[in-house]
């Protein structure tokens, strides 16, 4: 695991969480605008960094690491953490473990998934054959290829390349990335538990919720987390931080204040 930190120190710290098989360097295209009000560190997991011969081992393990950085160079305290997709699951593992304090967690539209062994190794076997080849390569099937550009809808389209760029589709593929790397992170984020009701004194838990996703993850929010800020947009999932990152940057300075 590697800990990418840049913009000015002594300005508050946010601690930025990629989504399922993504690279730290999804955080690119956020990041001068984040600095105008924080130091940025964005967090690269074991198995995903080119500059590591490292595998993703479980959910529980990266966040012991993170805690180690935290304590380590951060006094144990942050401003802020944000997760983008599965990213959330991590803020939230964090925070109910109670060994950092993190003021503000944001959890980024997170589907917050969660399955038995049984399940999770299926589902792990389903989307293994997918996302392997592509993250590799780095590029899509060629059914979904098809489909994406049978689709005419403009804003859809570009939702679909920003969140494909996440992966790495278009820019050579990441050959370093195994399949027990990917195996292992799916498979972990569906059998770690968030606990239910967190709550945390210190705390403040954000939810950029995606009214598109569906109403049932409004209902999973409320689950997980103690009346938490939940704020709405008419969005798809991640749409505001792939589309719109002005806005996006703008609405994690506003959950800090």
């Amino acid at each position: 695991m590697r800990f990418y930190g840049s913009g000015e120190k002594g300005k508050p710290v946010i601690f930025l969480f990629p989504g399922t098989c993504c690279l730290w360097t999804s955080f690119d295209h956020v990041l001068e605008e984040l600095h105008k009000s924080f130091y940025t560190v964005v967090v690269s997991y074991d198995g995903f960094d080119p500059k590591e011969k490292t595998e993703f081992s479980s959910m529980l393990e990266e966040c012991e690491k993170v805690e180690a950085e935290v304590r380590k160079n951060y006094g144990g305290k942050i401003k802020a953490a944000y997760g983008c997709s599965l990213g959330g699951s991590f803020v939230a593992l964090l925070i109910q473990r109670k060994k950092i304090t993190i003021e503000h967690g944001i959890i980024g539209s997170s589907d917050m998934d969660e399955a038995g062994p049984l399940l999770a190794k299926l589902e792990s076997a389903i989307m293994l054959p997918i996302l392997y080849p592509m993250v590799k390569k780095g590029e899509l099937p060629g059914w979904m290829k098809k489909r994406m550009d049978k689709n005419a809808d403009p804003g859809k389209k570009e939702l679909m390349e920003k969140f494909c760029g996440m992966f790495g589709i278009g820019k050579g593929g990441c050959p370093w990335i195994t399949k027990k790397t990917i195996r292992n992170q799916f498979y972990s984020d569906l059998v770690t538990k968030v606990d239910h009701g967190i709550a945390v004194p210190g705390t403040t838990i954000h939810v950029f919720y995606a009214l598109k996703m569906g109403e049932k993850y409004r209902e999973r929010y409320h689950l997980y987390f103690k009346n938490p800020d939940i704020r709405e947009f008419d969005l798809q999932h991640e749409e505001l931080f792939c589309c719109q990152p002005v806005r996006w940057a703008e609405e994690v300075v506003e959950c800090c204040k």
